[in-house]
């Protein structure tokens, strides 16, 4: 069933949890989750444009994102995945050169009013994360990312009761998952995105985002 979607008070993004995004990044499987958060001012909708300052180095990264569904705390496996009312389609705008002035992702990341989130979400009977769905982004109709998933180093599960281990998971709360290989810092010369470039970001049976980049001299 589609369901629209509650305003969320965290945002918690895993990053480094697709195995060939990893690979392009130059680094090993995580033990654990690697994680950051935005502040719900992040967030715009499924249509907005992504406004910024000139000179930043802009990357997309497609992301299946978890819709928490009841109060959550210390959860096992079990009681996490009880707790997920669905699932919906983000995409985490990323300032690359920002990100990496410190080994802290944080302030490449929470950049106001620059990450896409539909406004609806699909209940697990309609979607299994697990048995696999595709994570997709195009820029200027250019397929620049295809993951699955069921590649997922840590899934939605996992992510919930982890998250839920030391800070409490509210209705409307949001899990980013993880992007999967093909952003643009990952190529050879990265790529980044530019004035009135067009971001699709696609989870086919979930939804499409629509975003148009919109540098501000």
């Amino acid at each position: 069933m589609r369901v629209a979607r509650p305003d969320p008070g965290k945002v918690i993004c895993c990053g480094l949890n697709y195995a060939d995004h990893i690979e392009e990044m130059g680094r090993p499987l995580p033990t654990y989750p690697t994680l950051f958060a935005k502040y719900p001012d992040t967030l715009i909708g499924p249509a907005d444009p992504i406004v910024v300052p000139a000179g930043l180095d802009l990357d997309w990264e497609a992301e299946l994102t978890v819709v928490i569904g009841e109060e959550v705390r210390r959860a096992d496996r079990d009681a996490a995945a009880a707790a997920i009312a669905g699932y919906t389609v983000a995409n985490d705008i990323s300032m690359r050169a920002w990100q990496n002035r410190t080994l802290q992702w944080f302030q490449g990341k929470a950049w106001d009013a620059t990450t896409p989130v539909l406004d609806t979400y699909l209940t697990p009977d309609e979607v299994d994360p697990k048995a696999g769905v595709e994570v997709i982004c195009r820029v200027n109709g250019t397929e620049m990312q295809r993951g699955n998933t069921n590649t997922l180093v840590f899934d939605a599960a996992d992510l919930v009761a982890y998250v839920s281990t030391f800070t409490v998971l509210r209705p409307g709360d949001l899990i980013l998952t993880g992007t999967p290989g093909g952003v643009g810092q990952g190529r050879t010369p990265p790529v980044h995105l530019a004035d009135g470039d067009v971001v699709e970001t696609e989870i086919p049976g979930i939804g499409t985002l629509t975003n148009t980049i919109v540098i501000e001299e």
